[in-house]
């Protein structure tokens, strides 16, 4: 079955480009000139992918990437005219996957394709979907534990649902506001540098050596996010 991909521009020319390179390469794509559209579309297609413009008419990338995240964790690549790091950074923090600045290279956007579905078949959860594995690294939902390499990680409660958080949304940089309102929810109204003290104790539980990462990594600026350097 071919991946099926979704391009929204309002830019009918870059639609046009992408729809034949893409199809040439086996994809099956849909196309989309404004945010409501592309809601309607991804809603009643199986879509792999969302290749998704920042600037659209009716609902911007970043309000549609908002809506996508609230029920899927398809990779999703924004695209900008502007070449502004806020814009860059507003798409990662809202849930997108990768960005690119208009005008782009199509080997590139290719690249960034293959890269992007590669890496969200290896996030992919077994079978058993109470198992998350990454690498070495192993957590159990229905007993509530991690293993590294076969060896057990002993975490507190909140240290486990921070590693759950983060295994389940491979890619997405989390600002501290928004780990605090997955994780403590209601139970924490003390200052946001709690999650960074949590963030350092995991680390050390995880990683071989904290200052140099694995699996979770800063955003300076923003906040955090979980990869591996496989991916």
């Amino acid at each position: 079955m071919a991946t099926k991909i979704l391009l929204v521009d309002d830019e009918p020319l870059i639609i046009k480009g992408l729809k034949y390179t893409l199809e040439k390469d086996g994809y099956e794509t849909f196309a989309a000139y404004n945010g409501e559209d592309a809601l309607e579309i991804f809603q009643n297609e199986d879509i792999d992918l969302v290749l998704l413009d920042v600037m659209l008419p009716k609902m911007d990338g970043i309000a549609v990437c908002q809506r996508i995240r609230e029920t899927s964790d398809v990779p999703i690549i924004m695209l900008t005219a502007k070449g502004e790091d806020m814009d860059k950074i507003l798409g990662l923090e809202y849930g997108a996957d990768d960005y690119m600045t208009k005008p782009f290279n199509i080997l590139e956007v290719k690249m960034r394709i293959k890269t992007i579905l590669r890496r969200a078949q290896q996030y992919a959860p077994s079978e058993d979907t109470n198992i998350h594995k990454v690498g070495d690294l192993e957590l159990n939902v229905l007993n509530r534990s991690v293993t590294l390499a076969d060896k057990d990680i002993r975490l507190t409660a909140k240290e486990f649902d921070l590693m759950l958080l983060f295994i389940t949304n491979p890619g997405r940089v989390f600002t501290r506001e928004e780990i605090l309102d997955s994780v403590w929810k209601n139970d924490y109204s003390g200052d946001a540098r709690t999650v960074d003290v949590h963030i350092r104790r995991l680390r050390e539980k995880i990683e071989q050596n904290p200052a140099q990462p694995e699996y979770i990594y800063t955003k300076w600026g923003v906040g955090y996010y979980f990869t591996s350097r496989e991916s």
